[in-house]
C-alpha cells in the first residue's frame, strides 16, 4: 500500500506551464486534511460553525440578565422575574456559516516559473485546495478569478458543483495565458474594489496572487475590506524572482525591446537580490499595517504541504486547545 501511495502523492504537485483538470480534481483528497476555521460541533444540518457577535433572539440560549430598556418583551424570563421580583431577559446567540471567497490572480505576470511550474499553475492548485477544504468544512464557496482584461465571479453555494464550476473557471483563465507581458488595465486595486461590492460582511476572503502591484490603492481597498471580512493573503513567487545567478548572459524582452542580463556579474546579482528584498519588505510592512497574514508559497514548494502547515486539522485543534 505504501509503495502505491507514493506516486499518487507526487502527482498532486503542480507541474508545467498550464494546469490540467485532473490534477485540480485530485487536490480534493489532500483538502480533507485542511481546516480553514476552528472546528465547532454542528447542532443541526443547516447550522454554521461560527458564533456571531450578535446577541438577541437567536437559536442557542446564552444567559439571563436584568431587563434593559429596548429589550424585546417576548424574551422576558418570567420564572426568574417572579422569583427575584426584578424583570429579567433571556439572551441567545446565533451560529451562522461563514461564506468563503477565493480571489485568484491569473494576469500575465503570473505566467512565469523556473522550478516545477508557473506561478499561475501554482495559484490554480492553491485555489483548488482551498475550494475543496471550504466545502469539506460545510461552508459556502464563492470565487473571483481575473486576468488583465476581465473577471468572473461566482456567488457562494454549499455544493460540490460550486467547486467544479470554480475549477473550470480557473482552468479556462489559466489556458488563456500566453505571455508574461501585462497588456491590460485591470489592477489588483481595481479588483479589490469590485470585491467590496461582491463579498458580504462576515465572509472569509483568500487572495491568491504574486502581489506584484500591491500599491497604495490596493492597500486602501484592503483596509476597507478588512473592516468587514477575514482576509488571508497567499503570495506565490518563484525562486528566480528572489535571486539570480549563472554564467554568461540572459536575454529578456518586454515585447518591444530586448536586453541582456549579465548573470556572471556579482554586482548585478547583489543589486537584483537587494531589489527583491526591498519589494518583499514593502509587502510585509503593508500587511503589518493592515493586520493581515501573508502565507508565502514558492513554485519549488509543495502547496498542499505548505497549506497543511497552516491549516492542518491536527494543528488547528491543538491551537484551539491552547486558546481554551
Amino acid at each position: 500500500m505504501s509503495t502505491s501511495a507514493k506516486p499518487a502523492q507526487l502527482e498532486l504537485r503542480p507541474r508545467g506551464a498550464y494546469c490540467d483538470m485532473a490534477s485540480l480534481l485530485r487536490t480534493r483528497f489532500v483538502a480533507r486534511e485542511l481546516n480553514l476555521f476552528a472546528q465547532r460541533p454542528a447542532r443541526s444540518v443547516q447550522s454554521g460553525r461560527l458564533r456571531t457577535r450578535f446577541r438577541g433572539r437567536g437559536v442557542d440560549f446564552e444567559e439571563v440578565r436584568v431587563y434593559q430598556a429596548g429589550d424585546d418583551i417576548r424574551a422576558i424570563d418570567w420564572r426568574v422575574t417572579a422569583r427575584t421580583q426584578i424583570p429579567h431577559t433571556k439572551l441567545y446567540s446565533e451560529e451562522r456559516e461563514r461564506p468563503v471567497y477565493i480571489l485568484c490572480d491569473l494576469r500575465p505576470p503570473m505566467f512565469f516559473g523556473s522550478v516545477n511550474c508557473f506561478k499561475s499553475v501554482l495559484a490554480c492548485h492553491i485555489s483548488a485546495l482551498l475550494s475543496w477544504a471550504a466545502i469539506e468544512g460545510g461552508d459556502r464557496l464563492g470565487a473571483l478569478v481575473f486576468n488583465q482584461h476581465e473577471f468572473r465571479d461566482q456567488r457562494p453555494k454549499r455544493s460540490k458543483h460550486s467547486v467544479l464550476a470554480n475549477l473550470q473557471l480557473l482552468h479556462s483563465f489559466n489556458h488563456q495565458l500566453n505571455s508574461p507581458i501585462n497588456d491590460g488595465p485591470l489592477t489588483l486595486g481595481q479588483m479589490l474594489k469590485d470585491t467590496r461590492r461582491i463579498a458580504k460582511p462576515g465572509s472569509a476572503l483568500f487572495i491568491v496572487s504574486d502581489l506584484h502591484d500591491l500599491d497604495a490603492e490596493a492597500e486602501k481597498q484592503l483596509f476597507h475590506l478588512h473592516r468587514h471580512l477575514d482576509i488571508t493573503l497567499i503570495r506565490t513567487f518563484d525562486p528566480m524572482e528572489q535571486a539570480i545567478s549563472g554564467s554568461g548572459r540572459l536575454s529578456i524582452t518586454n515585447g518591444q525591446a530586448r536586453q541582456q542580463l549579465p548573470l556572471h556579474d556579482k554586482q548585478f546579482q547583489q543589486q537584483y537580490r537587494a531589489a527583491s528584498q526591498q519589494h518583499e519588505q514593502k509587502l510585509h510592512e503593508a500587511a503589518q499595517r493592515l493586520g493581515l497574514e501573508i502565507i508565502e508559497i514558492s513554485t519549488s514548494d509543495d502547496p498542499a504541504e505548505r497549506l497543511r502547515q497552516r491549516f492542518g486539522r491536527q494543528q488547528r485543534q491543538s491551537t484551539s486547545k491552547r486558546n481554551r
